[in-house]
């Protein structure tokens, strides 16, 4: 598969040295306190059917497609920062952990999926204006009608407004759009969105 991309990740160039272990031993520490981290998982598992294809896309260190795994769903879970993939494969076992970058996602001849999940802020960490190039390679790798659910914070440069536009270009339907993972309606005043994509087709 493809590793470059038509720039550097926010990921890389927003966040110091260090970041990446950071956001490892957080998570690891509130799964430790047992926080409840399964929330993407509980929206996503419900949108699907048992035993489901589904790519984690921007992956982190598993949290959201080792859950899902353990739902019975086959996972892929992809990421460009080679550490949290390193931590995935560590700390959830069994899906297909990969190193790569969304915007030049290529995952050759892989059956399509059922859904995409781009959980934990993702779209607001890729590279500037790589976000439609993000959601068009996110739509060659789900089959017709499947789903793509975004979900991240609206105070920052990309928000809504831009997702709809960038998706309406890939030729993508606005399905639903949320303030939460657990449905809180949206409100234009929210400072976190979960927006569903569909994926033209049957």
């Amino acid at each position: 598969m493809t590793s470059t991309s038509p720039g550097t990740p926010r990921w890389f160039t927003d966040t110091g040295d260090g970041h990446a272990q950071w956001y490892i031993e957080r998570f690891r520490a509130m799964a430790r306190d047992g926080a409840d981290l399964e929330g993407e998982a509980r929206l996503v598992d419900a949108l699907v059917p048992p035993q489901s294809r589904i790519l984690d896309a921007g992956c982190g260190p598993g949290r959201v497609g080792g859950a899902l795994h353990e739902r019975g769903h086959d996972v892929v879970g992809v990421d460009v920062d080679p550490e949290l993939i390193a931590a995935a494969r560590e700390d959830h076992p069994g899906p297909d952990w990969v190193v790569g970058d969304l915007a030049t996602l290529d995952l050759g001849d892989a059956e399509p999926f059922d859904l995409a999940v781009v959980a934990g802020n993702v779209m607001v960490f890729v590279a500037p204006n790589s976000e439609r190039a993000v959601l068009e390679r996110l739509a060659a790798h789900v089959r017709p009608g499947g789903r793509i659910v975004l979900g991240f914070r609206t105070d920052r440069p990309y928000g809504p407004a831009q997702l709809a536009a960038d998706a309406e270009g890939v030729g993508l339907a606005l399905e639903q759009r949320f303030a939460t993972w657990d449905l809180v309606p949206y409100d234009p005043a929210a400072d976190f969105a979960v927006t569903v994509l569909r994926v033209p087709g049957h």
